[in-house]
């Protein structure tokens, strides 16, 4: 049992909590249709791509990457 509750707060802290600090998630204001789903679905896609890369700081990477248009692409292999 003890595993379990430490394998959900493993992603609660993995996933969830970057997603509620760095994307700012719960203060989002797109409401409608299937959007917030989709919103959660690139966000968890953007956290998992930098994860496979080695990035410990999503935050710090997002700002790395938010500042040349090249550098996700290079990530996704699309150059």
């Amino acid at each position: 049992m003890a595993d379990w509750i430490r394998g959900h707060w493993s992603i609660e802290n993995k996933v969830h909590w970057v997603r509620d600090v760095t994307y700012d998630e719960d203060r989002s204001q797109i409401c409608t249709a299937n959007r917030p789903e989709v919103m959660a679905a690139l966000r968890n896609a953007a956290i998992g791509a930098l994860r496979l890369t080695g990035v410990t700081d999503i935050a710090a990477a997002n700002r790395h990457h938010a500042r040349d248009s090249t550098r996700p692409l290079a990530l996704l292999g699309i150059t």
